[in-house]
């Protein structure tokens, strides 16, 4: 009969948040770049992104610098949110990442 396995051989896994591995300001604009050429039409998807690199600088900085409150920031930039395009230029300017045009 097999043996169950011991509570030392079991795996743990641990929620993966991109947040803790975006650490340089090269890193987070190769992390909205990445989105933006891989998702161009998923607004959710960049939104979260913006919201992945504004946990990693910290969103109470990024949202003082934005000029929005810390509670309007992360509700714009979650999964349900649908920030305005304003927002999003605050939010990149606050984060200190461009956005740029190329021709398709």
């Amino acid at each position: 009969m097999p043996r169950a396995p011991s509570k030392a051989s079991m795996t743990r896994t641990t929620p993966y948040d991109v947040a803790e591995h975006l650490r340089t300001p090269e890193e987070m604009a190769a992390y909205l770049d990445a989105w933006l050429e891989e998702a161009p039409d998923d607004a959710s998807g960049i939104a979260k992104a913006l919201g992945d690199i504004a946990r990693a600088k910290g969103m109470s900085q990024v949202a003082r610098d934005a000029g929005l409150s810390r509670e309007s920031l992360y509700r714009a930039l979650s999964a349900e949110g649908n920030p305005s395009f304003a927002t999003v230029l605050k939010v990149a300017r606050a984060l200190g990442v461009r956005l740029h045009a190329q021709a398709a």
